[in-house]
């Protein structure tokens, strides 16, 4: 059995669907025309572009991951698979509340098409939200997980704890406060809850979090019972100042192994080059150096004694 927390990992995470549609390309409410698709899939290709840039900027091949998804990002996949680079793909179907399977029963054989290192999923859980929805997806994740341990492949969770309108309230409609004060102690009940049906990841993608006493919670949850899961943190979209907070939080934590971030790296990068603002040398560039800046960020923030 692998022990993920003493592995690295420092993933560029591009599998975002819905955002790139809907945002990215402001398509609303219709599927994207072929011709549409395929100018998505070469935006995800400059995407990977920036990445493998990165692998000669001195990124260290070994603790580099990808995340993209198999809708637009299939040929950059199979590429991945020949080069040995570390890739994960998503399960999920994209930019909906409650997880479910994107491609139902049959997400076995696009697993095994593909061949990944990670397995991930997205899932969005509150312990306070609706517990008939939660119960749902549980049942679905605990399928997921029964699959990925029988077949012996790595499963990575990214969970959101997204705040219920009743909680928001009673923190006078504070998302600042509510990341602080609620979220942290809500993301140990919901690994808690989703350990408890026997759902278990190789990987936790979490939201990040201010302080340090909330970060080994959650790492002392997610490797409770002897569990050997390691944690890496979420960019969820958020400013570079914000995600650097993040990194140097948990880079200090022992059992928080890296990031996976994504919007904040290529997000901008790809609206200019959109934009016609710089053209697609620029734009591959740009989404080199950010990745780079985080992962020196993170080595650098490794280099003292874990608490």
């Amino acid at each position: 059995m692998i022990d993920w927390t003493q592995k690295e990992l420092l993933i560029l995470a591009f599998d975002h669907r819905a955002s790139f549609i809907e945002k990215l390309f402001e398509i609303k409410n219709r599927k994207p025309t072929d011709e549409e698709k395929q100018e998505i899939e070469d935006y995800k290709r400059i995407i990977f572009e920036g990445f493998k840039l990165s692998l000669k900027k001195n990124v260290p091949k070994q603790i580099a991951g990808l995340l993209v998804d198999e809708e637009f990002g299939s040929s950059v996949l199979k590429e991945a698979k020949r080069d040995g680079l570390t890739f994960a793909m998503p399960v999920e179907k994209s930019g909906q509340e409650e997880f479910d399977f994107e491609y139902g029963v049959d997400y076995g054989k696009h697993i095994e098409s593909i061949d990944p290192s990670f397995v991930k999923v997205l899932v969005r859980y509150n312990p306070e939200s609706d517990s008939a929805l939660n119960i749902r997806q549980l049942q679905r994740l605990k399928k997921l997980s029964d699959y990925l341990q029988k077949k012996n492949r790595a499963f990575l969770f990214e969970l959101i704890v997204p705040a219920t309108p009743a909680q928001l309230t009673k923190l006078g409609g504070s998302k600042e406060k509510y990341d602080v004060e609620l979220r942290p102690k809500l993301m140990v009940q919901s690994l808690k809850e989703i350990q408890e049906v026997g759902v278990e990841p190789a990987i936790w993608k979490l939201e990040g979090v201010d302080k340090p006493e909330s970060a080994k919670a959650v790492v002392k949850r997610a490797q409770s019972n002897g569990r050997k899961a390691g944690v890496i943190t979420l960019g969820r979209g958020e400013s570079k100042e914000k995600v650097q907070e993040w990194l140097k939080v948990g880079a200090k934590i022992k059992g928080i192994i890296g990031f996976a971030v994504g919007r904040t790296i290529f997000w901008q990068p790809l609206v200019d080059y959109r934009a016609g603002k710089t053209d697609r040398k620029q734009a591959v560039e740009k989404i080199a150096q950010n990745y780079v800046e985080f992962v020196e960020l993170w080595l650098n923030e490794c280099k003292g004694v874990k608490q």
